[in-house]
């Protein structure tokens, strides 16, 4: 499962929503999700190495956020600001200097991109940031949602597959041929 790719101080490695809730034991779990911590650390440790940025995204929903189900919305109530859920994995080794996004926190707009809405991209491109390597929770959801707005924003984009785990499997190939359609490079 490890990929250990190669880095330098023009990338930067973005973790997206390793939080209690998205792994087994919480209020919506991704198969395999905390199996996924070990390769991740690894990832990090390669990428604080070479001098890249690691940023590390996450569900920060006020309490009646309109995605969960009760207010109309797609999810069960999930990453509710400042509870156990919302924090990221006990196992995830983000390093002090991490950059952390917070994203959804608005009471009446969802959001699943680490881009929507939190001025990742701007400043991405103040630190000099031209490529953005994608793994994390959830691959079909979130973690696609990233990549395409990488995409978007112009960075050079690499997902790394084998870090990463869908809530619906069979949307693992949708997810991957919309990603590749996008240019991102998919790493297995």
């Amino acid at each position: 499962m490890s990929v250990n790719e190669h880095y330098d101080p023009r990338d930067a490695l973005l973790v997206v929503d390793m939080q209690n809730d998205f792994c087994e034991g919480g209020a919506l779990a991704v198969n395999g999700g905390a199996a996924l911590v070990p390769a991740i650390n690894a990832e990090i440790e390669a990428a604080q190495a070479a001098g890249a940025l690691v940023v590390a995204s996450r569900d920060w929903h006020p309490v009646d956020h309109v995605s969960f189900d009760y207010r109309g919305g797609p999810w069960p109530v999930h990453c509710v600001q400042d509870t156990e859920g919302a924090a990221f994995h006990p196992g995830l080794a983000l390093p002090a200097e991490t950059v952390r996004v917070s994203k959804a926190t608005a009471f009446d707009a969802d959001a699943y991109s680490a881009f929507d809405g939190t001025g990742l991209a701007g400043y991405l491109r103040e630190k000099g940031i031209e490529r953005v390597i994608v793994c994390g929770l959830a691959l079909d959801v979130c973690v696609k949602a990233t990549a395409l707005d990488a995409r978007r924003a112009d960075f050079a984009v690499c997902l790394l597959e084998s870090l990463s785990a869908a809530v619906d499997p069979n949307a693992v190939d949708d997810a991957r041929n919309a990603l590749i359609d996008a240019g991102v490079e998919v790493r297995p």
